[in-house]
């Protein structure tokens, strides 16, 4: 597994789908994952510091955690099949790890509220991710490049050779 951290939130240009991306802390890899416009506003709500005067449902699982002395400790992007990323949420409870299945984009939302650090499978990396050569500094000029690269992808580019 490699830690990874959210760079962005945006939008491919034929389907305008929202696409979380994904960094690696230690190297300029890039993972994309296409999710729906519902988890990328929770994801980019909080990214952004912005409330809502009640709980959003990623809010609320949250609270929830807390009410019943869980914590979530982990989420991670864990395989990728048939075009579908697989995501695990690791909580703390009682003493104990659980892991919990989930879609990426709810772990992803989940982290951002719970502090959680997230990860990647080596093999979801190897498969999915996009490098740059030269080292990234310039968020701008990443966002430009990442937005010309989606110019000529679709999801099924990322099958993989299954």
């Amino acid at each position: 597994m490699q830690e990874m951290v959210i760079y962005g939130v945006s939008f491919d240009m034929v389907g305008k789908q929202p696409i979380v991306l994904l960094k690696t802390v230690d190297s300029n890899k890039f993972l994309p994952i296409w999710i729906g416009h519902p988890e990328a506003a929770a994801i980019l709500m909080k990214l952004q510091g912005a409330t809502t005067p009640r709980p959003m449902t990623h809010d609320l699982l949250c609270d929830m955690l807390g009410e019943l002395d869980a914590r979530c400790t982990q989420v991670a992007v864990t395989e990728l099949r048939d075009n579908t990323f697989f995501a695990s949420i690791t909580l703390t409870v009682g003493g104990r790890e659980v892991e919990i299945d989930s879609r990426p984009s709810d772990a992803l939302a989940l982290a951002v509220r719970a502090g959680a650090p997230i990860f990647a499978a080596e093999e979801v990396i190897a498969e999915s991710a996009i490098e740059f050569e030269h080292e990234v500094e310039d968020t701008e000029e990443v966002v430009d490049k990442f937005k010309e690269f989606l110019d000529q992808v679709t999801p099924e580019d990322f099958a993989g050779d299954s």
